[in-house]
């Protein structure tokens, strides 16, 4: 299949992560709070609010102030919650950018009344021991949260995608320290997206999904699935013949053992696929699947291409949708022995990116 590619491109269907979000709002019931930080999981924050706002969103999750004020100068009227922790020095610029910050410990809820306040959801850590209060703690902010009520609270699980009971136990948790509060903030949200896809229809007013926003799932046995949003490619620059003990790129690894057809794509893992899929990855060449040769080098990687038909110009995929086949970024993520979060947000660096935009 050839192309007007010269080297590798991610093209992110946002057609399809618009549906995703689409898919989460009926099954969930209750407004949307998506995650979009680290520049929309490295597929490009502005492309994903376009996505995105004809879903009509409560709001946004994001990670730094930085990113709130790249999301105010895009235009974004809605609110913007930073679920990281913000030093002191943070909280003027938070203001001035209209954010919503995550506080949880009385120095936090005091420093942001002195900064002149505003909303806040209060951050209640359940298990993952990583941000907010511990839920047995929450009784002793009580006479802060009378003072500056929070305008939501939250929680955050560790492993929603497990069947293990330890999501029910955090609900569970989260439950208790809200009783603890004098009043119920007006929006209580826990949800994520491996929540979403096992629970079904929320109790609480908000959820917030993320990696199933960009194509990700949770599992085969998850009530819902989410189309491919993510699909890197990249052409075939050459094409060598090996005779028996030749080999292919750093260390050696790959040697010949028959004579082998051997095509450079021009991608390497500079452009965000990973070194770790050395000799163990396979790409997609015309709907074929092909394994990588050899070391996956900084801008290039070899694939073996003996029993495929191909020739230089052709593209192959490396993460996505080829014909009929899909090699999910689960698949490609759990080959390479990482996260899929690690991979997306991976594809970040030099690798040009294409829209495919929504139908309206």
């Amino acid at each position: 299949m050839k192309h007007s590619l010269a080297r590798a491109r991610v093209d992110i269907d946002l057609g399809a992560l618009q549906r995703n979000g689409a898919a989460v709002a009926r099954r969930a019931g209750v407004p949307l709070l998506p995650m979009i930080k680290a520049d929309a999981y490295g597929l490009g924050v502005a492309g994903a609010l376009r996505a995105l706002e004809v879903l009509q969103p409560w709001g946004y999750g994001i990670a730094s102030v930085r990113e709130g004020e790249e999301l105010r100068t895009l235009g974004v009227a809605r609110p913007i919650v930073v679920f990281t922790p913000l030093l002191e020095e943070e909280l003027a610029p938070a203001r001035s950018a209209r954010l919503t910050p995550t506080l949880g410990f009385p120095p936090e809820i005091e420093a942001w009344r002195r900064a002149g306040g505003g909303a806040w959801h209060l951050s209640i850590d359940t298990g993952m021991s990583r941000a907010g209060i511990p839920w047995r703690d929450v009784r002793a902010i009580r006479h802060l949260v009378e003072l500056a009520p929070p305008e939501g609270a939250f929680t955050h699980f560790h492993s929603a995608e497990l069947d293990n009971g330890t999501l029910e136990r955090q609900e569970r948790l989260f439950r208790e320290a809200l009783a603890s509060l004098p009043s119920r903030p007006k929006l209580l949200h826990t949800d994520n997206s491996a929540a979403i896809a096992r629970k079904g229809r929320t109790e609480w007013d908000l959820v917030r999904p993320g990696i199933f926003l960009y194509g990700v799932g949770s599992g085969r046995t998850a009530g819902i699935q989410p189309e491919p949003v993510v699909h890197l490619r990249a052409p075939i620059v050459e094409i060598r013949q090996l005779e028996v003990g030749d080999t292919v790129s750093y260390g050696a690894i790959f040697r010949a053992e028959r004579p082998a057809r051997i095509a450079t794509l021009a991608v390497g893992y500079a452009d965000g696929y990973p070194r770790s899929l050395s000799e163990r990855g396979s790409v997609l060449v015309g709907g074929t699947l092909a394994p990588v040769a050899g070391t996956v080098t900084m801008d290039m990687t070899m694939i073996d291409v003996t029993t495929v038909r191909c020739e230089v110009g052709d593209v192959a995929t490396l993460i996505g949708r080829a014909g009929d086949t899909v090699l999910t970024v689960e698949r490609v993520a759990d080959t390479a022995g990482m996260s899929p979060y690690e991979l997306l947000t991976g594809l970040r660096s030099r690798v040009d990116r294409a829209y495919i935009e929504a139908r309206r």
